[in-house]
């Protein structure tokens, strides 16, 4: 696999811990005060990038500038991670995550894992089934060489 930059759409999106779980990322932090510049500030240079987002309607319309953002800059929006914060995912957000859908490779939701909040080092945890398949299901994206734009 590819190296992979991860860059949260928002602060406390959960990019460190998707980081600490993914083989050979980068972790870029949130971007959402970066997204006025003229040209990228992850640098990826052509690496997948995977952008994290909250399941909720405000970050999910923080996802949408970022995205916007990040095509702008010719940055390959491999994946979109959907980390829950373990409430209900909203009909308000459901529907724009529907709407960035066909602007990158793929959408993820990754389950909420009260254990990862606890754990001082995300990688040692181990993932009940519904959060591996989550990042198996990142792993393929990542691993994929199409991407939508």
């Amino acid at each position: 696999m590819l190296d992979v930059v991860v860059a949260g759409a928002h602060g406390g999106a959960g990019t460190s811990t998707l980081t600490a779980l993914l083989p050979a990322a980068w972790d870029m932090g949130a971007i959402g005060s970066l997204l006025e510049l003229d040209r990228s500030p992850l640098r990826a240079k052509g690496r997948p990038v995977v952008l994290v987002v909250r399941n909720t309607a405000v970050a999910a319309k923080s996802a949408t500038a970022a995205i916007a953002a990040l095509c702008k800059w010719d940055e390959e929006v491999r994946a979109l991670a959907i980390v829950s914060d373990g409430g209900p995912e909203s009909r308000d957000a459901t529907a724009r995550f529907a709407l960035l859908e066909g602007r990158v490779g793929g959408v993820v939701r990754v389950p909420h894992v009260r254990a990862l909040r606890l754990a001082e080092d995300a990688a040692e945890i181990t993932l009940p089934g519904k959060a591996q398949r989550a990042l198996d299901e990142l792993r393929g994206l990542l691993g994929d060489s199409t991407i939508l734009r």
